[in-house]
């Protein structure tokens, strides 16, 4: 009896665990070998060789101009990272984790005596910034139905390169 238990209850945490916010179907399209972000035109694309497979318009820090140098400067980092975590539990719907700082971000931060920050995501957008203008503290936003599209079609170590 106390098996039957213990699998009842097991069966009912792992249900729980699925009803998580996550992408409604799977990608089933090519695969995303890189992912371009460019600042200065608020553009993101999903790529797969040199074909783009996606475009996304998206919002940043509220100060976006320049390489994130220190903790709480409201930039987005620029360069060569990785996307190194997905979280269907986030905060702002769904995100995918960008792997800032790297080891020339922290020596540049240690340089000049300041705390380098971190947790860089794509993430969705909560109702209270929807239609804002540059609201994160450094991270990249999307609408929420993006996010998911996004999360669905990017894996671990996918290659970001984030650009001015």
């Amino acid at each position: 009896m106390k098996a039957v238990r213990a699998l009842l209850v097991l069966a009912v945490v792992l249900g729980l665990a699925s009803c998580a916010r996550a992408p409604s179907g799977a990608y089933t399209g090519p695969e995303v070998t890189r992912i371009y972000v460019f600042k200065d035109s608020r553009r993101l694309y999903l790529m797969n060789g040199d074909t783009a497979l996606r475009s996304y318009e998206f919002e940043l820090g509220f100060s976006p101009e320049g390489h994130k140098a220190q903790e709480g400067d409201g930039r987005t980092p620029e360069g060569a990272y990785v996307i190194n975590r997905l979280n269907p539990r986030s905060q702002y719907h769904l995100s995918l984790g960008i792997s800032y700082p790297n080891r020339v971000d922290v020596a540049k931060a240690d340089a000049m005596g300041v705390e380098p920050g971190g947790d860089i995501f794509i993430h969705g957008t909560p109702a209270r910034f929807a239609g804002q203008d540059d609201w994160t503290a450094g991270c990249i936003a999307v609408t929420n139905e993006e996010i998911e599209e996004i999360f669905a079609m990017v894996r671990v170590g996918t290659p970001i390169y984030i650009y001015p």
